[in-house]
C-alpha cells in the first residue's frame, strides 16, 4: 500500500464476488415488529412475483452472448436413454441416474387471504433412508454417504452434503450437478397448486422436511452468481424470500441488494426500499444504507439523463452516502483495506473512522459490517465510485468537526441496537463463508457442530417423525477448526479424494 490523496485506487482486475448476503429481521432493531398493513403486504407480493423464464440461466446468457453462442455446443439428446420429466428450475441430464420417486411429496396445509401454505412430507421408505443418512453422518466415514447415494441417487440431504465435499475439492461442476439433481427431485414432488412465480406460496422453515429445499435453492443461487448470471440469481433470491418473507430464515434481505446492483436493477432496488422501509427498517441495515446511495449515484451517471435530474440524483446520492458513513463508520476502513486503498493521515488519525469505530461496534453490527464489506468491496473499486466516496468522507469529517446533531443521534442508536443477532443472521453468516464475518460470530455458535445439510436448525422445530433411539457417543473435546470441517462433512479426510469416489456414482 502507498499513501496518496485521500484514497488511491491501485490497478486491479475486478473479479466477480463469489459470496452472497442474507436477511436482517426487524426484531434485531426493535423488540416487536409492527403489523404490516394491507398495502405493505400487497407491495411485498408484487415484488416477489417473477417470470418463470427468468429462473432459467440460459435466458440471461442468451441476452449476454446470443442464442447461437449458448446453444452452439449443445448436442441433441440421445433417445431412449432415461426419461426425465420437464422442469423449470433445472434441465435434467442424460447422465443422471434413472429417476424414480424417492418418497417425497408436497401437501397443501391451508389457504388464507390469498396465501397458500404447503409442506413437504417424507413417506415411510424415505424416512428409513433419512435415518441411514444420519447414521452415515455420525459414522464420520464419507464413504457411507457415497454408498447411500448409490442405492438412493435422489436422496436430498446426501446430495447436499456431497456437493459441499466436491466444492471443497474444487470440483465445481460436480458440486453444481448434485444441487441441480436435488432441485429436480423436489420439483417432481411439487403440489399442483404450488407456484414458483406467484409470490403467495409459503413453506415453514420450522419443518425439517422443508429446510432442505431452502438450502438447495440457496446453493443453486450461489452457483448461478459465480457463473456470471446475477439476474437469474436474483430471481432465486426472491423465490427464497417469498417462501417465508416474515421470518426470512436465510436472511435474503442481506443479499438481495447486491444481486440487484450486479444486475443493474437500480429502480427496482429503490422501489423495494421505498415499499419495505416502513415495516422492515431497511435503513438500519448497513447493506441497504450503502446500496441505495450507490443506486442513486449510478443513476446520476446515466448519459440519457438531463443535467438537472442528474444533479438532483447526485445530491441525493451524496446525502445518503454521508448519512450511511455517519451511521456505520466501521465500514470505511475495512472496505478501503479490501480495495487495497490507503487513506491519508487525516482519515486514519481521526477518532471517528479510526480503530475505535471498529472496536467499539456492538457484536451484531460487527457481523453485518464484515458481511457487507466482504461481499461488496468490488462494487467500490471503480475509479468514479472511489472518487465519490473520497468526497463524501471529507464532508463527513467536516460534519463531525462541526458537531452535527445527526452524528450524536447515530452514535446513540448504535449503542442501543445491534447488541445480539437472531439465529437466522448467524445461519446466513455461516452460509456466506466470508471469513471475517464468520470470525465475528459469538462463541455459542462457533463452539457447536454445524452440519452442512441443516445449519443452525431452529430451536422450536416442528418434527413430524422422530429417529429411533440410538446409543450416543460421549462428548469430545473438538476444536473450533475441527467442528468447522465437520460442518462440511464429518471427519472429512483430506488424504482421500471424495470427488473421485463420488464420480463412481454418476
Amino acid at each position: 500500500k502507498r499513501p496518496t490523496s485521500l484514497m488511491h485506487r491501485h490497478r486491479l482486475t475486478c473479479q466477480h464476488l463469489d459470496q452472497t448476503a442474507r436477511v436482517f429481521p426487524s426484531e434485531m432493531i426493535s423488540s416487536a415488529r409492527p403489523h404490516c398493513p394491507v398495502a405493505s403486504e400487497r407491495a411485498e407480493c408484487c415484488f416477489l412475483c417473477r417470470s418463470i423464464r427468468n429462473l432459467n440461466p440460459e435466458t440471461e446468457l442468451k441476452r449476454y452472448f446470443g442464442a447461437r453462442a449458448v446453444q452452439g455446443d449443445q448436442r441433441p439428446r440421445q433417445r431412449n436413454r432415461h426419461f426425465h420429466r420437464s422442469t423449470w428450475m433445472t434441465s435434467p441430464k442424460d447422465s443422471w441416474p434413472r429417476f424414480s420417486r424417492p418418497g417425497i411429496s408436497m401437501t397443501l396445509l391451508q389457504s388464507k387471504d390469498g396465501i397458500q401454505f404447503f409442506t413437504f412430507e417424507h413417506n415411510r421408505d424415505y424416512q428409513q433412508v433419512q435415518f441411514k443418512f444420519l447414521d452415515a453422518v455420525e459414522s464420520m466415514d464419507p464413504n457411507n454417504i457415497v454408498a447411500l447415494l448409490q442405492l438412493n441417487p435422489y436422496h436430498i440431504d446426501s446430495l447436499l452434503q456431497l456437493s459441499d465435499v466436491c466444492r471443497i475439492q474444487e470440483d465445481q461442476e460436480m458440486a453444481r450437478d448434485l444441487i441441480e439433481r436435488a432441485l429436480y427431485s423436489f420439483e417432481c414432488a411439487f403440489h399442483p397448486l404450488f407456484s414458483l412465480t406467484s409470490g403467495t406460496c409459503r413453506l415453514d422453515y420450522l419443518r425439517p422436511e422443508n429446510r432442505a429445499f431452502y438450502l438447495a435453492l440457496y446453493k443453486h443461487m450461489m452457483f448461478l452468481e459465480k457463473r456470471g448470471c446475477p439476474r437469474t440469481a436474483l430471481e432465486y433470491c426472491k423465490l427464497i424470500l417469498s417462501l417465508d418473507p416474515d421470518s426470512d430464515p436465510l436472511c435474503m434481505l442481506l443479499l438481495i441488494d447486491l444481486l440487484m446492483l450486479r444486475s443493474r436493477e437500480y429502480q427496482s432496488l429503490l422501489q423495494l426500499y421505498q415499499d419495505w422501509e416502513e415495516h422492515r427498517n431497511l435503513s438500519q441495515l448497513p447493506n441497504f444504507a450503502f446500496s441505495t446511495a450507490l443506486c442513486h449515484f449510478h443513476l446520476s451517471q446515466q448519459e440519457d439523463l438531463d443535467p438537472e435530474d442528474s444533479d438532483k440524483r447526485r445530491r441525493k446520492a451524496d446525502r445518503m452516502l454521508q448519512d450511511a458513513l455517519i451511521m456505520f463508520p466501521g465500514v470505511l476502513m475495512p472496505l478501503l483495506d479490501l480495495c487495497t486503498v490507503q487513506p491519508d493521515a487525516t482519515v486514519t488519525s481521526h477518532a471517528f473512522f479510526g480503530p475505535k469505530s471498529q472496536i467499539g461496534q456492538p457484536p451484531a453490527l460487527a457481523e453485518l459490517t464484515a458481511l457487507y464489506v466482504g461481499r461488496t468491496c468490488n462494487l467500490w473499486r471503480e475509479a468514479a465510485v472511489m472518487l465519490w466516496l473520497e468526497e463524501s468522507v471529507k464532508e463527513v469529517l467536516r460534519r463531525v468537526t462541526a458537531e452535527d446533531p445527526f452524528v450524536e443521534d447515530c452514535q446513540n442508536k448504535r449503542k442501543q441496537r445491534y447488541q445480539s443477532a437472531p439465529r437466522n443472521i448467524h445461519r446466513h453468516v455461516l452460509l456466506s463463508e466470508i471469513k471475517e464475518a464468520v470470525a465475528s460470530l459469538p462463541l455459542d455458535v462457533t463452539s457447536q457442530p454445524v452440519m452442512g445439510f441443516d445449519p443452525l436448525p431452529p430451536l422450536d422445530s416442528v418434527t413430524s417423525y422422530t429417529r429411533p433411539e440410538r446409543q450416543h457417543v460421549g462428548a469430545t473435546n473438538e476444536s473450533t477448526l475441527s467442528l468447522f470441517f465437520r460442518s462440511l462433512l464429518p471427519n472429512f479426510n483430506l488424504q482421500v479424494s471424495c470427488t473421485d469416489q463420488a464420480r463412481e456414482v454418476w
